[in-house]
């Protein structure tokens, strides 16, 4: 694997070859994705490492009696072979990254998972490396929704929060940080959303402005800080300093003196001098805390190495629950959002991570947040499909829903077009089915006004405003996107999409359409489903789902055997369940992981899928065609929070809680075919939202894919 290392003697920085390193228990190994330079602690270790042996010695004099003191006990030769191997060992770059994780370690099973996004933070272990090994304590999972480059800023954000939490101020108080480069700007940030008025202080007026940006209610240079914290504060000073700059003079210090108020708290986190004024310090009784990096646990060789766990009623924000609390606030979708997309200034590959450093060192441009992107980065974290975005506009209410369907096999016959025909507002308008006969014949059966043989005459027809595809699966996705093309909602049998291509097909027309899609996954509204879900909604995370198929066989001739035209009964058939499942947990599907039995004959139809879920939930999917079908098809167990429930068959639903069983049996089976099409219809006749939610369709339909790549590469499949 590739590493950015460093020489102590000379300061020689490169991108090195190394061995990759193996998982340990207690441990994660971690595919790299992303990681930030730091600037400022970088260059300064940077800067240390180029200085001559006088340069280090002044630097660093507590080093200097160690090797005095070596040199007493073991002699001028043998002091000076160490110090000759310590200045020729590389050292590691970098602590904060973000990656996905390729192994687990002994005792860590189900806390993490192969293919889960994490970020890593630890000076020798988040390197700037293709691979890392990094213990518990120093991990926390990424959300869906941030980035790779944004969750990399994780470990530094974690610095700056734990700074404002050694500040204890609250809504209303005044702080001054001073600095704010990428510290500072964090910073900046995390008091504004804790309500607090930040005055930014810094000599670049660009930082100053970003912090403007960032939340800063004032900004100004260090000259003018205190007659702007004086009209900031009606005289009294700032509740609170804090200390972010990375300078060797001690003039933050009497600055933080001129701005506080009496008995405020002045917080250092940045690298400055560290003498400081007592008369002024004195006077005012201000109380003076070093931040420890990012939060208790840290530099703890029990917490960090051997991941021992902290009562939470004694410390409640460790280093681990402030990374992932910076995670939180940089995925959250409501006001008070953590942004760190502003602070990047550059990116740069892993293998110009020379060039990178040759930048922050030799001051050759501004910059801020330096980010290095690894080799498969860009593939991995590139979204498989595009994502949805609203309609362009809202869809056309019409009052009732003139349907055009194309393709009318045996399902759609049977039982498809039987519950239209008995919906009220619902005008089967125009009919296409490949044989001239069989169309005519359900023309009449059904009550349509016209039928063809060509889709084009179902697509094309002004009166039509919604369209039905129940063909064959292989022209779904090209039939829908066409249909939404059109300005016509659609209803798809299932599948949606028999690959990426397809889907990515369907994602584009929408996104270009003010009409909506639904897919034919009726089970969501069958009444026993709709009360599952509603009972797992009152539980927390994570909710584990059971789901036996009992499929029954279907010929290796079938046209749904065909890869090119049904695409198996994988795509066809237990997308339903991965869709049910992803309806019934409720939270976004994160990964896939499938095992397949012997195919002994045709194609696999006997599966096993676990399905992992963004909130740790858990869904197994058992879909088998070798039993009988005399016995039951679906048996779907949920259990969460206490309670187990089950549906038999949709005919009979049992609860389990509190030791008392509720049972309700039915005589006929309800899939909520019904109840589907009538939402279908509605939602077309009343211009209204999409009864089913099109990116949760997308999702499913991506998930269902992603069961067949996990079948052909043996592993865990990141959605």
């Amino acid at each position: 694997m590739k590493q950015v290392v460093q020489i102590t003697r000379g300061g020689r920085l490169a991108v090195r070859s190394v061995p990759a390193p193996q998982v340990r228990p207690g441990h994660l190994l971690v595919r790299t994705r992303a990681s930030l330079i730091s600037a400022g602690t970088e260059r300064m270790a940077l800067g240390f490492a180029r200085k001559g042996l006088a340069g280090k010695a002044r630097a660093r004099p507590d080093l200097v009696r160690k090797v005095l003191g070596k040199a007493r006990r073991d002699g001028l030769a043998a002091t000076a072979r160490a110090v000759t191997a310590r200045l020729d060992e590389p050292m590691p770059l970098g602590y904060s990254a973000t990656g996905e994780v390729i192994a687990v370690g002994a005792g860590l099973e189900g806390a993490f998972h192969v293919g889960e996004r994490v970020a890593i933070a630890g000076a020798g272990l988040a390197n700037h490396a293709e691979l890392n090994v990094v213990p518990r304590n120093l991990v926390a999972p990424v959300p869906a929704s941030v980035a790779d480059e944004h969750a990399c800023f994780a470990t530094v954000a974690a610095i700056a929060l734990h700074a404002v939490r050694n500040l204890g101020v609250g809504l209303g108080d005044v702080v001054a940080v001073i600095g704010v480069g990428l510290v500072g700007q964090l910073a900046v940030q995390q008091l504004s959303l804790a309500g607090a008025r930040v005055l930014a202080v810094d000599t670049d007026p660009d930082r100053r402005d970003l912090a403007g940006r960032m939340g800063a209610e004032a900004a100004a240079e260090p000259s003018g800080a205190e007659d702007t914290a004086t009209a900031l504060t009606n005289g009294r000073g700032c509740d609170a300093v804090l200390i972010a700059a990375a300078t060797e003079s001690s003039a933050p210090f009497t600055l933080a003196a001129e701005l506080a108020r009496d008995r405020a708290r002045v917080c250092l986190v940045g690298l400055t001098g560290t003498a400081f004024p007592y008369a002024a310090f004195m006077k005012k009784e201000l109380n003076v805390v070093v931040s420890r990096s990012y939060g208790p646990g840290r530099y703890d060789p029990d917490y960090e190495g051997r991941g021992l766990a902290y009562p939470a009623g004694w410390v409640r924000w460790t280093e681990t629950e402030n990374l992932a609390e910076c995670l939180r606030l940089m995925a959250s979708a409501r006001g008070g959002r953590l942004d760190v997309a502003p602070l990047i200034t550059h990116r740069f590959p892993l293998d110009e991570a020379e060039r990178a450093y040759r930048m922050i060192v030799d001051g050759q441009e501004p910059h801020l947040g330096v980010v290095l992107l690894y080799p498969d980065s860009a593939a991995d974290t590139a979204a498989p499909t595009p994502l949805l975005s609203p309609p362009a506009a809202a869809a056309r209410a019409t009052g009732s829903c003139v349907l055009g369907v194309i393709g009318a096999g045996a399902f759609a016959k049977s039982v498809l077009l039987p519950e239209l025909k008995r919906l009220r507002g619902v005008k089967l308008r125009a009919l296409a089915t490949h044989q001239g006969a069989a169309a005519e014949q359900a023309r009449k059966a059904f009550g349509f006004e016209t039928a063809a043989t060509d889709a084009d005459a179902v697509l094309a027809d002004p009166q039509v405003t919604a369209v039905l595809i129940a063909t064959r699966h292989d022209s779904h996705a090209e039939l829908a996107a066409r249909a939404l093309a059109a300005g016509k909602s659609v209803l798809v049998e299932k599948p949606l999409a028999l690959d990426r291509a397809q889907l990515n097909q369907v994602v584009d027309a929408r996104n270009a359409s003010s009409a909506f899609f639904q897919v034919g996954f009726n089970r969501r509204f069958a009444p026993m489903a709709m009360r599952m879900r509603e009972r797992l909604a009152q539980t927390q995370p994570p909710r584990f789902v059971v789901m036996r198929v009992n499929a029954g066989a279907v010929p290796r001739d079938s046209w749904i055997q065909a890869p090119d035209e049904g695409g198996g009964r994988i795509l066809g058939e237990v997308c339903h369940f991965v869709d049910l499942a992803r309806f019934l947990v409720g939270a976004p599907i994160a990964s896939v992981q499938a095992e397949a039995a012997t195919a002994l004959d045709g194609p696999c139809d006997d599966v096993s899928v676990q399905i992992r879920f963004a909130d740790g939930s858990l869904a197994t999917i058992a879909y088998t065609a070798l039993g009988d079908t005399a016995y039951g098809k679906e048996r779907i167990e949920a259990y969460a929070g206490g309670a187990v429930i089950t549906i038999e068959d949709f005919h009979a639903l049992t609860m389990v809680e509190d030791g008392k069983v509720n049972a309700d049996s039915r005589g006929s089976r309800d899939k909520g075919i019904a109840a589907a099409l009538r939402a279908f219809a509605d939602a077309v006749s009343t211009g209204g939202p999409p009864p089913m939610d099109e990116a949760e369709l997308v999702e499913t339909g991506l998930a269902t894919i992603a069961i067949l790549e996990s079948l052909r590469s043996g592993s865990r499949v990141s959605l």
